[in-house]
């Protein structure tokens, strides 16, 4: 994706360093950082200097790549492993990239794992562009069809960012977006900021008007307001951790959308990246880890004064603590449907075991 006349992509190597954008500094200001050490790249998950399901899997490949420069022995490779595990709890996609580098890089000698290293986690990178690509053309046909069924635009909601600041390239639940604006169907987006980090008002919102598509930025609790008076034609978000049945782990508050959506009967789609499946869990509810973060959080907005000023401000009295779950769980029945790189499915045990056979169990 484009930044200005530059094409972008989250996390890329320019002359041997890895390099990613600065997310926490957006939409104000945009800041390239360059990951020198293990240390960076788990502060860079950890502090969501990047964030996202997909893109903290391509990090962490990354960080093990780095991980393999300063140390390469065995010991070297199970530190960094550790490390990098422990960034953050919720999104599969960090187990399943760091489990990905070492079944690449253990069978290897140490003088060989810091090229190999850097090649695999290039690779993991290459494999999400065109896993995301690939979701925006399937997506892109349930847009089509709706865009057949009326007039003007396709009223889309999201939650969050699922877009390409949240992958390596083109997003998850934006991909189909952006597919649809490149072939010249009329789409409109709701944008809802997502509290309590903004991440729809500071980066979805970013992206849409980088790109130039339409769309209002609106308040969390607007949704279902905006479905009951026929406003919405369809939902769309992310995902970082779905399970073998279908159950779907999203930003905190996908779950009240999932409800109002199908309050008002208004398809509610999940974009799935299919490393975001953890095959291991099948209750959502019940056995995928909430990360609780800091109620800061909560208590404190980021934002630009009049003067130019980019500044964090308290919003809630000092003395009042703040909880602060990250995610919540949308039960595979209220989802629609699966869109996958592999094609549309019904959120369902046997839906996602017939569109990727070779991963059931794994």
């Amino acid at each position: 994706m484009k930044v200005g006349s530059t094409q972008y992509r989250s996390i890329w190597v320019e002359d041997g360093a890895v390099r990613i954008i600065d997310q926490t500094r957006l939409p104000h200001e945009f800041c390239v950082v360059t990951l020198d050490t293990t240390a960076q790249a788990a502060t860079a998950i950890r502090d969501m200097w990047v964030r996202g399901a997909p893109l903290i899997g391509a990090t962490a490949a990354y960080g093990m790549a780095i991980a393999m420069r300063e140390d390469a022995s065995d010991a070297g490779l199970k530190r960094a492993h550790d490390v990098l595990m422990q960034t953050r709890p919720t999104a599969v996609n960090l187990r399943w990239a760091l489990e990905d580098m070492l079944a690449h890089l253990a069978p290897l000698s140490p003088a060989d794992r810091a090229d190999a290293a850097m090649a695999r986690a290039a690779a993991v990178a290459d494999e999400d562009v065109a896993i995301n690509a690939a979701i925006g053309d399937h997506g892109l046909a349930v847009i089509r069809a709706i865009a057949a069924r009326k007039s003007g635009p396709v009223n889309i909601l999201t939650h969050c960012n699922a877009g390409w600041l949240a992958t390596v390239d083109w997003g998850t639940a934006t991909a189909p977006i952006y597919k649809a604006h490149q072939a010249g169907i009329a789409v409109h987006v709701w944008v809802d900021e997502t509290r309590p980090r903004n991440q729809g008002a500071h980066l979805t919102a970013w992206e849409m008007a980088s790109h130039g598509i339409a769309h209002h930025l609106i308040t969390d609790n607007a949704g279902g307001h905006l479905m009951q008076h026929g406003q919405v034609d369809m939902v769309i978000v992310g995902t970082d951790r779905t399970t073998a049945r279908g159950d779907v782990c999203n930003k905190i508050g996908t779950y009240l959308k999932a409800l109002a959506a199908q309050d008002n009967k208004v398809p509610f789609y999940v974009a799935l990246p299919s490393p975001t499946i953890d095959w291991r869990a099948q209750d959502g509810v019940a056995e995928i880890p909430i990360e609780e973060r800091a109620g800061d959080e909560v208590s404190f907005v980021q934002g630009k004064l009049a003067d130019g000023t980019v500044t964090r401000l308290r919003i809630s009295p000092d003395a009042t603590p703040a909880a602060n779950p990250a995610f919540d769980v949308t039960p595979a029945r209220l989802v629609t449907g699966l869109i996958t790189e592999r094609g549309l499915t019904p959120a369902t045990a046997a839906g996602l075991a017939a569109l990727f056979p070779e991963r059931v169990g794994s």
